[in-house]
């Protein structure tokens, strides 16, 4: 006997409810934006059956290939080449950017006087499951970005400085945790997602029903 809609994990529901859509959009059933209206529903709902609904006039399951691509596109990547274990970046009146697809170290090490560090782990490798970043910063600014799926741990000391944390702070435990520690005199440190997750949903939609129906939005 199967468990009951309201019993069965939120977490669960929602992506099922997800790739659904996601199929259905994918392949011309539905509009852009019934696709958006019904994501949005589905984000924000706080029960299963709030989410059901956005699904209850769909017929299409997703098959096995949309699903395939979906976990290549979102799954945490791990580097398999080595590197290095720690890397340091030095910023005196001056920045640096650590973007793009990169390999993560297990430490990264960054000193700021009169100027800023932007580190941006959204489409980065990781080399470890733990990565930590040490921050410190005179009179600086430093940005870190994180993806939606990865553990966040700020432990940041401010003198006469502030630190802004609008990371999420709880993944699954498969997920890598990036560690920010960090003083800050007389400067800033901000801790946030760059892309959320429903931009991410968008886009991937989008790819999907550019190989499936030779449409893509413009």
């Amino acid at each position: 006997m199967p468990v009951i809609l309201e019993d069965r994990p939120i977490e669960q529901v929602k992506e099922e409810v997800i790739d659904i859509l996601v199929h259905n959009y994918s392949h011309a059933i539905i509009s852009n934006e019934a696709f958006e209206r019904r994501l949005d529903n589905v984000i924000s709902a706080t029960t299963n059956q709030q989410m059901m609904d956005q699904i209850a006039d769909l017929d299409g399951r997703p098959d096995p290939d949309l699903q395939k691509q979906k976990e290549e596109h979102f799954s945490v990547n791990y580097a398999n080449e080595p590197t290095e274990d720690t890397e340091t970046l030095v910023n005196v009146l001056g920045s640096s950017d650590r973007t793009g697809q990169w390999t993560a170290p297990k430490e990264i090490r960054v000193y700021t006087f009169l100027g800023g560090a932007k580190i941006d782990f959204t489409d980065a490798r990781f080399s470890s499951p733990n990565t930590v970043v040490k921050i410190f910063s005179v009179l600086g600014g430093d940005n870190i970005y994180v993806p939606e799926n990865v553990n966040v741990v700020s432990k940041a000391v401010c003198v006469l400085g502030s630190s802004e944390n609008a990371a999420p702070s709880i993944a699954s435990r498969q997920a890598p945790t990036i560690t920010i520690e960090g003083v800050m005199i007389l400067s800033s440190l901000e801790i946030k997602v760059k892309t959320k997750i429903k931009e991410k949903l968008m886009a991937f939609a989008n790819e999907m029903k550019a190989m499936f129906t030779g449409d893509s939005i413009r």
